[in-house]
């Protein structure tokens, strides 16, 4: 039997072996933006998942661009130390994993506690150093109700050195030796506050008509571009729409998706929300998915489908049926660390491979693995 899913597509210049993707999942472990032996074991654990390429969490590119105190972050020597040594371990374990990292800049939505202490915005009772200041295109909150900080507008000083600071670690990614780096430009994050007119009230070359709010996103991602070589892969995640009225619509995210393929983008990871606390949203199996088939036909673009994929017969039919390229997963990834390799064994195909001391499991079930990897140093 054959299945889509598990057939290689090309990303840029990167051939990834199956369909599946990690899902960017922010574990709000770090300290100062450094990985921590959490975060050995949690990627360490999906690299051996089955799927084709593994994207390490959002990845803030400046201490202030912090969702949490607990993110990760790539904007200092620390940051890129503690990663390195995960990065390699997958490397010697699991050589056919291709590895992804998703940048990104909180914005307005920046200095928040994490979510199992409620997810709102961080406040001097938390800490004397707290809450720290945020940047956004506008001075609006994401929540006034809920008393989320005014961020600060950023002026042509600012933006210039958030825009390093993204190009910073992209630098950083390609010393490290990710695959594939996917630009966060969705959920209500700093570059979807651009986008938006929802968080976006200025006046200048960066406000007003859609066509200015894209200039920031695009100047960042061109930027990026001409960093990243022809072997590795450049993409960004969107939303899709913000589900408010008077907000992003699918119509803006297929021209602008139109606009970043002519700089050279190779996918578009569609999403949708999280930029208004009105957000309306229908949730279901697959509801993203519409939106990634449209800005794959319209825009002539790569797309992954997220949200709520949660069945290897469900992400099989999306690839199949064209809707989109790839499918990413996230929460399937926490409850079922080898989703990928068990969604293989669903749909009746050889497994991926598995390193030497996993592989043994291989021996007592009925179907046929592909051959084990051994690690590369031995």
């Amino acid at each position: 039997m054959t299945a889509k899913l598990f057939t290689p597509v090309e990303l840029g210049g990167v051939t990834l072996p199956n369909r599946i993707v990690v899902s960017p999942m922010c574990q709000y472990a770090a300290v100062d933006g450094s990985a921590q032996p959490w975060h050995q074991v949690h990627y360490g654990m999906l690299s051996m998942s089955g799927a084709g390429l593994l994207c390490f969490e959002a990845t803030h590119v400046e201490r202030e661009g912090r969702i949490t105190q607990g993110c990760l972050g790539l904007y200092s020597d620390e940051n890129e130390a503690a990663l390195k040594p995960i990065v390699e371990w997958i490397r010697g374990w699991m050589p056919g994993v291709k590895l992804g990292i998703q940048l990104g800049h909180a914005g307005r939505k920046a200095s928040a506690q994490r979510p199992w202490k409620g997810g709102g915005p961080l406040t001097q009772g938390d800490a004397p150093d707290l809450p720290w200041t945020t940047f956004s295109a506008s001075a609006l909150a994401y929540d006034p109700a809920a008393k989320w900080h005014v961020p600060v507008p950023l002026d042509a000083v600012g933006l210039e050195r958030v825009k390093r600071a993204f190009l910073s670690s992209v630098e950083r990614s390609l010393r490290l030796g990710f695959d594939v780096i996917e630009l966060h430009g969705a959920h209500g994050y700093g570059l979807h506050q651009f986008l938006s007119p929802l968080s976006n009230h200025r006046t200048d070359q960066y406000g007003g008509t859609m066509e200015k709010r894209r200039r920031f996103p695009l100047e960042v991602f061109e930027a990026a571009r001409k960093l990243v070589p022809a072997d590795k892969a450049l993409g960004i995640r969107l939303s899709a729409t913000d589900w408010v009225e008077g907000g992003l619509t699918i119509e803006d995210t297929i021209e602008t998706a139109k606009q970043l393929k002519a700089l050279g983008c190779d996918f578009v990871d569609v999403s949708s929300g999280g930029n208004s606390p009105a957000q309306k949203i229908t949730v279901g199996p697959g509801y993203h998915v519409p939106f990634a088939a449209r800005v794959r036909k319209e825009a002539g673009i790569k797309t992954w489908a997220v949200g709520v994929i949660t069945e290897p017969e469900q992400a099989e039919r999306i690839v199949a049926s064209g809707e989109a390229d790839c499918t990413a997963h996230a929460r399937a990834f926490l409850l079922d660390p080898r989703w990928g390799w068990n969604a293989a064994r669903a749909l009746g195909v050889d497994t991926p491979p598995l390193p030497l001391p996993a592989a043994r499991a291989t021996t007592i079930l009925p179907f046929k693995p592909q051959p084990v990897v051994q690690r590369a140093a031995e």
